[in-house]
């Protein structure tokens, strides 16, 4: 057995009839209707793929579709090999179906829209290549005889989109568990406001229960949802206090609210995606109008609009 081989922990939870999920450090959804059988996503790299796959055709239970959540490589990273590997039908939002076809957009994304150097070009931001074979809108979709409700959820992704069926949400990364809100902090986000939308949805929204992408399955998930709503409170308002002290450039922004939270950049990657989220929070400031900006030396620099100015 390969060493990676031994750090992949799969297990396949049964939810309802038809829902299951594949436990792990990213969840995969399983949803099996008469003689269809749906992956949600599809774990981060082969090996997860692969291991999915073993416990699939030991249950002998089919597999003939991929619901691709989001274009982020730890929720698409299989997909490439199980397209390989199956005769199967993709499905994605669109948005999400361009970076799929085009992984590194992602990362020039997180370098500022420049290509980006090899350090972000890892199975963590850049999968491999997916064709997308039907995209999904918002609403009642009906696929191969397979009818399910897809869920806009944007803010930690462009176009995510969520999945309900046999009343069971599979929620992507529209929140996460509590402890894996812990333990990264400050949750990716790519917009502040949708962000905060999107989990005031997810409170609006009767299901017999959710999958998150990263944590445990809840049927009452509002607890969690409410956790992620207070962390992205305190982050934006961490940020707010910080800019009634003085102006701020966007890197002292962000070297000032993770030495706050305890969070250390050690890489060019956790700097890239810590700088988005922090971008992200600004940006949000700024369409409120708590935000205002001016240049100075030819730095763009951030103040508190309601607070005070101390040099």
């Amino acid at each position: 057995m390969k060493e990676e081989e031994k750090v992949i922990k799969m297990e396949l939870i049964k939810i309802t009839d038809c829902c299951y999920y594949f436990k792990g450090a990213v969840n995969i959804g399983y949803i099996k209707y008469n003689n269809y059988g749906i992956l949600v996503d599809s774990g981060i790299d082969p090996s997860v793929a692969k291991k999915v796959m073993k416990i699939v055709q030991k249950k002998g239970i089919p597999f003939t579709h991929l619901f691709i959540t989001h274009a982020h490589a730890d929720h698409y990273g299989g997909a490439a090999y199980l397209q390989e590997k199956y005769k199967v039908t993709t499905i994605a939002p669109p948005f999400e179906e361009a970076i799929l076809t085009y992984p590194q957009i992602h990362t020039m994304l997180l370098n500022s829209g420049n290509d980006s150097n090899k350090e972000l070009q890892n199975k963590f931001l850049q999968g491999q290549a997916v064709k997308v074979d039907k995209i999904c809108n918002e609403g009642i979709n009906t696929i191969d005889d397979i009818t399910f409700t897809a869920l806009h959820f944007p803010g930690h992704s462009h176009f995510q989109m969520g999945l309900l069926f046999d009343n069971i949400l599979y929620a992507a990364d529209s929140y996460f568990g509590k402890d894996a809100l812990k333990k990264h902090g400050i949750p990716f986000i790519v917009d502040a406001e949708q962000t905060m939308e999107t989990l005031n949805k997810l409170l609006e929204i009767d299901c017999l229960g959710a999958v998150p992408g990263h944590g445990e399955f809840e049927n009452d998930f509002s607890s969690s949802v409410q956790e992620n709503i207070l962390k992205h409170e305190e982050v934006y308002q961490t940020i707010l206090l910080l800019l009634k002290q003085r102006y701020k450039g966007l890197e002292e922004i962000l070297s000032s609210v993770c030495l706050k939270l305890n969070i250390t950049l050690n890489s060019y990657m956790s700097y890239s995606l810590y700088r988005t989220s922090i971008n992200a929070y600004v940006t949000k400031g700024i369409n409120r109008g708590d935000i205002s900006y001016h240049f100075e030396n030819n730095k763009l620099l951030f103040t508190n609009s309601k607070g005070l100015y101390y040099n």
